[in-house]
């Protein structure tokens, strides 16, 4: 088939404008994250004064740097709709959010969506795949107390002792509140013909939009941060309502992501931008703690009726565009999100801004030194 000029001509501008935001993001990256950590290396002798400044001053730069991620797909045009419960509402509150994975760009995504959520971007824990610790963000990952995950059974069993470990050593101490899990363990891609193998084998439903999650590291999270509660209540059973909001998790937040076509971003479309601007769709529905089962085979059961929802969720989103009302209501309620573009150049700026004084401050203690 003949390319038209019209069509040429578009694939000329996608490659310019490609070209023009990969070296944007380059820089970005050159100047943000060097930034970042020579922020934090001079900071710390606050942390060791007043720890607990010194990680609110690192979330505030942490929250940044996640902005800087959502400004690449916003000014691109992949935007987001919000559905199904008021999670702002909950954000000073603790939280663990399960989310379906389907791409690299499910990440940018809530990266996004959660930047107007108050504290949360700053308090939050993300778990992901090991793989991502060799990234050019792994570095950030890893001073802000992130746990990398590695896939497999022969390292099942490692890996929920050191999540243990991980969050026992650091979820507390850096005033964590929010921990995103993707339970599925991998992309849908990769993980559905095993999961429905499985399914099969156990008389258990088909699902083709999600995959049976892995019961694990759920377990882990609510094993530790849920332990100090008992129906509503700590263990000792005098606490204050204050000290149970403090410490205990409050909430699960089962999130769903659809894209329009069940096509996905993933993180180059994300970068490069070359796809027309799309709208990426957000489900959440909010659950008690103490709804929540904490056996292992009862909690299995609730985890697998989560994600059959999800399936549920989903094929009526790509039937209609649209997905449901929840529970008691008459029709699905949605909002578009928005991010001021006066903060986020704001944010870059700022993030350029420092990125030439630390070449200054380090071009000059080179030059006393040489």
């Amino acid at each position: 088939m003949a390319v038209t000029l019209e069509q040429a001509q578009r694939a000329v501008c996608v490659f310019l404008k490609s070209f023009l935001r990969f070296g944007f993001m380059v820089a970005n990256n050159l100047v943000a994250i060097p930034s970042y950590v020579l922020y934090l290396i001079v900071l710390q002798p606050l942390r060791l004064l007043d720890s607990k400044r010194f990680w609110y001053i690192e979330g505030v730069l942490f929250k940044w740097l996640l902005a800087m991620v959502a400004s690449w797909g916003w000014w691109a045009g992949y935007t987001v709709v919000e559905w199904g419960d008021n999670i702002k509402s909950i954000s000073e509150d603790e939280a663990v959010m399960l989310v379906n994975h389907q791409a690299t760009g499910d990440v940018c995504v809530l990266m996004m969506c959660l930047q107007d959520k108050g504290t949360v971007v700053r308090q939050m824990m993300w778990l992901m795949d090991h793989i991502f610790k060799y990234t050019n963000f792994g570095i950030v990952s890893l001073l802000h107390g992130d746990f990398f995950i590695r896939q497999g059974k022969a390292y099942r069993d490692q890996q929920l002792e050191l999540l243990q470990d991980h969050l026992e050593k650091y979820y507390r101490s850096r005033d964590r509140k929010w921990i995103v899990l993707f339970p599925e363990g991998g992309f849908l891609r990769k993980r559905r013909e095993t999961s429905q193998a499985f399914a099969k084998k156990n008389n258990l439903p088909f699902l083709t939009h999600v995959t049976l999650p892995r019961l694990g590291a759920t377990q882990v999270i609510l094993k530790n941060l849920v332990a100090q509660q008992e129906n509503g209540t700590l263990a000792g059973g005098d606490a204050t309502e204050t000290e149970i909001k403090l410490k205990g998790l409050q909430w699960v937040i089962d999130t769903t992501i659809a894209y329009p076509k069940a096509e996905p971003l993933d993180i180059q479309t994300w970068i490069l931008g070359y796809r027309r601007p799309t709208i990426t769709h957000v489900h959440y529905r909010i659950f008690p703690i103490k709804d929540v089962p904490l056996e292992p085979e009862a909690l299995t059961v609730w985890l697998y009726q989560r994600f059959i929802e999800k399936e549920d969720l989903l094929s009526h989103f790509y039937k209609t565009g649209a997905f449901p009302p929840l529970l008691g209501q008459k029709e699905a309620v949605s909002q578009e999100m928005n991010i001021s573009n006066l903060w986020l150049v704001l944010i870059q700026s700022f993030a350029f801004l420092s990125g030439g004084m630390w070449y200054c401050i380090l071009q000059y203690f080179y030059q006393c030194l040489f």
